[in-house]
């Protein structure tokens, strides 16, 4: 039937939530700029949420939800994308609020899309997905600061999940030495897939750097996504003039730390914020992504999965069970 296309849909009933696979109506979809047919989309912990009738995410159901996609514009009232105009979408309201990338198609904004960059597949920019785009803003950080890869290892916390495992190979591509931290045991993926050089058990790096109020300075810089007493631990362990980056807390989202390692050593903590990031940063970050920054080992970072498969791997991503990404592919 015309206009008519498959969706992961989640709607409300009397006993909770429900998910099932549903042909929906373009006409569903809200009146935008921009009509894309989302080739890929992948998966986020904000979509498990979303999918599970989080109203801290998701205000409105049936929705359908997706905070990425990459496609190719089929409708356009914006002349700076043009029918045919291979583009990327993450972030803004996309997934949460407005119809997302578990959808054949979107509905959105020109001010919400970049265009696909040199260098760059739909399906490699997926593989991304606001996880690589968030790990670059925090690579961004770490090398606006100054910080290079003589000065020391870099942490990067929650090192297997989507933002994590990002962070790890692009740093590890740019020649930092990158000590992972996580609760998963070893199974090569952290060293020979994302190159880390040292693991950290997780609980053994909470205790050692959170004994006391300023701990050994052995890391040049942190990239932490989860928050609570890691992202403690990574603020005392950090060297002078060291730069930690925040954006998740699937841990705690409270931090408890004293004030030392500001004032005795010059520490900044930097959020990062994917979803609100401007246009120009966006566009720059994307770019390197397509460039110097693509991981080395991309393609076995990630899962390829269909629409059927989606509740069970954000089952798994609620459950902290995920490792890399999942790569969500229409047909």
């Amino acid at each position: 039937m015309e206009n008519v296309f498959k969706a992961f849909y989640v709607s409300q009933n009397e006993t909770g939530f429900s998910k099932e696979i549903k042909e929906v109506n373009q006409n569903d979809l809200p009146e935008n700029e921009l009509l894309i047919r989302v080739h890929y989309s992948s998966l986020n912990y904000k979509d498990a949420l979303s999918a599970s009738g989080n109203r801290g995410v998701t205000k409105k159901y049936p929705h359908v939800p997706g905070i990425d996609a990459a496609g190719v514009v089929e409708k356009s009232t914006h002349a700076g994308f043009p029918e045919g105009t291979a583009v990327i979408v993450t972030g803004f309201d996309l997934g949460m609020n407005t119809w997302g990338g578990f959808g054949e198609y979107i509905s959105v904004p020109a001010s919400w899309v970049v265009p696909l960059p040199n260098g760059l597949t739909l399906r490699e920019a997926m593989n991304l997905g606001t996880a690589g785009f968030t790990a670059g803003l925090s690579v961004e950080k770490i090398i606006y600061a100054g910080i290079k890869p003589e000065d020391g290892a870099i942490v990067v916390s929650g090192a297997t999940g989507g933002v994590g495992s990002m962070a790890t190979a692009i740093l590890s591509k740019l020649g930092f030495q990158v000590s992972a931290v996580s609760g998963k045991k070893e199974d090569h993926f952290l060293t020979w897939t994302l190159g880390a050089s040292q693991i950290i058990n997780r609980e053994d790096f909470v205790e050692k750097y959170n004994a006391k109020p300023l701990s050994p300075a052995d890391f040049a810089a942190g990239v932490d996504n989860v928050g609570g007493p890691i992202l403690s631990g990574i603020l005392k362990s950090v060297k002078q003039n060291g730069v930690v980056t925040s954006c998740g807390n699937v841990a705690s989202a409270d931090l408890s730390t004293s004030v030392f390692p500001f004032i005795l050593r010059g520490v900044t903590l930097a959020g990062i914020d994917s979803a609100l990031a401007p246009m120009p940063l966006r566009y720059q970050v994307w770019q390197q992504l397509a460039t110097s920054w693509k991981p080395l080992h991309l393609d076995e970072m990630v899962e390829e999965i269909g629409l059927e498969d989606l509740s069970e791997k954000l089952d798994a991503l609620l459950q902290g069970k995920a490792k890399g990404r999942y790569l969500l592919r229409h047909n």
